[in-house]
C-alpha cells in the first residue's frame, strides 16, 4: 500500500490595509504608512522562511454617504514604492503587488514589474484585479467607461500584451563584449507590436528579461469568469472558503479546468487568506478571538455595513438590536461607494431575506449577525493547535497553503513566526531553510520560455 506524500505549505503574509480585519485602535497597533512597519513585518516573514509578502491596493479612498469610510485604513503608500523599498532590506521574500489592469497600461506596469524583479533579484509578484466602477474610474482619464461584462476580457489582454512585453527579451540578448564592442546580440531585442481589441501598441520594451522571466501572477476573483482567468494564466488564485468540505471543492472546480489549458495540478496554487488568533491553551485563544471579532465589528461598523446592502441611512438603528423591518433600497445608485462588498450582494432583497431568517433563528441582533456573516478563514487555538489545522487542510487538498492576515500591524506575525512555524517545520511540511532565490523557486513554479518568434514578427 503506497501513502500519498506530504504536501508542502505554502505560507505569504498579508500587510493589512483596505479591510475591517485591522484592529487600529489596540494599544499594540503601529503605522500603516511609516516604512518601519512594512520592514518590521517583511522581516518577520523572511524570518518565518515565508513565500511572499502581499500588498493589496485601493485606488480611492472609499466613501459612505458621501464621508469617507474611516472605520478601516484608509490609504496605503504607492505599491510599487513600497516594494521597491522592501526588496533592499530583504533577501528572499517574495514581493507581491496588487495593480489593476483596468486603469493602468500594459506598457507602465511590465516596465514596473519587470524592474522590481530585477531590483529584488527575482521575487516580484503581480496580483492581477479589474474594477469597473465609475467611482474609482473618476481618479482616471478614462472615467469608468468599461463595461462591468467586459472587465475581464481587457484583463486577459492586459495579461497576454505584459507577457509579450516581457517576452521581447530572452534573456541572452545582452552580450556586453568589450573586446568586440558588442553590446546586444540581437539589435532588434525588446521590439514589441500587438493589436487587438483593447490595446494597439507597437516599439521597444526598455528592460531586458528579469531573473524569472516575468513576475509570478496571481488572481483573486472567485466568479465563474475570475476562475476560468485563473485557470488559464494565473500562477496562484486566492481562494475565500473557510470549510473543509468548500475548500475542497473551490480546489478541486479550479485544479480540473487546468487540463485544457495544457496546465498540470503544480502549475497553479489555491492560496486562500485568513486570520488568526493563538493563546496559551485553545479556551484562551477563542476568549480572544471573541473579544477581537468585536473589536472588528463594533456597532459602529456593523450598521455601516449593513447599509452596503440595505443602500439607505440606518445610522438610527440600534446595532444591538433587530435588523430593520423595512426592505433594501435597490437600484444603480449605492450609498457606499469603491467598497467590494457592495458588489457581492447582487441581489440585496434575497440577502435581506436570508439574513431576516438567520436573525430569527439564532436570536442575533445586527451586530452579531454581521460578525455571523463576514467571518472568514480563522485559524484559533495554541500554536499546536493552529499548526494541526492548517496542517490538515493543505493535506486534505483544501488548499496549497495560506496567506495569512494579522489584526494587529506590524508585530502581529511575531507570534505566528516563533510558535507555530517550528510545529509545522517538526511536521516535516514547511521549510526550515529556503532553497532556492526567487519566487518562482520558493512556490515550485518553473520558470516561463520567452515566445519565440515575437521579435521577428514585431520588426
Amino acid at each position: 500500500m503506497t501513502t500519498k506524500p506530504l504536501k508542502q505549505i505554502h505560507l505569504a503574509a498579508h500587510f493589512p490595509g483596505v479591510n475591517n480585519t485591522t484592529v487600529w485602535s489596540d494599544p499594540a497597533a503601529g503605522s500603516h504608512i511609516d516604512f518601519d512597519s512594512f520592514v518590521h513585518f517583511a522581516r518577520t516573514a523572511e524570518r518565518a522562511k515565508f513565500d511572499f509578502l502581499f500588498l493589496a491596493e485601493g485606488l480611492r479612498l472609499r466613501e459612505q454617504g458621501g464621508q469617507i469610510y474611516d472605520l478601516d485604513v484608509v490609504g496605503r503608500p504607492d505599491t510599487f514604492t513600497v516594494l521597491a523599498a522592501l526588496a533592499a532590506v530583504t533577501d528572499r521574500l517574495g514581493l507581491t503587488g496588487t495593480i489593476n489592469s483596468t486603469f493602468n497600461e500594459p506598457y507602465e506596469v511590465a516596465r514596473q514589474f519587470a524592474s522590481l524583479d530585477h531590483l529584488s533579484d527575482g521575487r516580484a509578484a503581480w496580483n492581477v484585479v479589474t474594477s469597473w466602477d465609475a467611482f474609482t474610474g473618476e481618479n482616471f482619464r478614462r472615467g469608468g467607461f468599461l463595461p462591468r461584462e467586459e472587465r475581464y476580457s481587457r484583463a486577459k489582454e492586459f495579461l497576454a500584451t505584459a507577457h509579450e512585453l516581457f517576452d521581447s527579451w530572452d534573456g541572452a540578448d545582452v552580450v556586453a563584449d568589450a573586446g568586440s564592442g558588442t553590446f546586444l546580440r540581437d539589435a532588434r531585442a525588446g521590439a514589441f507590436a500587438h493589436k487587438g481589441p483593447q490595446f494597439d501598441i507597437e516599439g521597444r520594451f526598455n528592460v531586458p528579461r528579469s531573473p524569472q522571466g516575468r513576475p509570478v501572477v496571481f488572481q483573486a476573483g472567485d466568479s465563474e469568469e475570475g476562475r476560468e482567468f485563473a485557470a488559464s494564466d494565473a500562477d496562484a488564485i486566492f481562494g475565500r472558503y473557510g470549510t473543509l468540505d468548500e475548500g475542497r471543492a473551490f480546489y478541486a472546480d479550479v485544479k480540473r479546468r487546468l487540463a485544457k489549458y495544457g496546465r498540470t495540478h503544480e502549475e497553479l496554487k489555491i492560496l486562500p487568506a485568513a486570520t488568526f488568533i493563538l493563546g496559551d491553551t485553545d479556551a484562551e485563544a477563542r476568549e480572544a478571538a471573541h473579544e477581537v471579532r468585536r473589536l472588528q465589528v463594533s456597532g459602529q461598523t456593523a450598521i455601516k455595513y449593513l447599509e452596503h446592502v440595505w443602500n439607505r441611512d440606518l445610522s438610527g438603528y440600534d446595532p444591538d438590536g433587530p435588523l430593520p423591518d423595512i426592505d433594501p433600497e435597490t437600484g444603480e445608485n449605492t450609498i457606499a461607494l469603491g467598497r467590494a462588498s457592495v458588489r457581492q450582494f447582487r441581489d440585496p432583497l434575497e440577502t435581506a431575506r436570508q439574513w431576516r431568517a438567520l436573525a430569527e433563528a439564532k436570536n442575533l441582533s445586527i451586530r452579531e449577525l454581521v460578525i455571523a456573516t463576514t467571518s472568514g478563514q480563522t485559524f484559533v487555538g495554541s500554536a499546536s493547535t493552529v499548526a494541526e489545522q492548517i496542517d490538515t487542510l493543505v493535506q486534505a487538498d483544501a488548499a496549497d497553503g495560506f496567506i495569512l492576515v494579522p489584526h494587529i500591524t506590524p508585530g502581529g506575525l511575531d507570534a505566528f513566526a516563533d510558535t507555530v512555524v517550528p510545529l509545522l517545520q517538526e511536521r516535516g511540511v514547511f521549510r526550515s531553510e529556503y532553497e532556492g532565490t526567487t519566487l518562482r523557486d520558493h512556490l515550485g513554479l518553473a520558470a516561463p520560455r520567452a515566445a519565440s518568434g515575437r521579435r521577428a514578427e514585431a520588426s
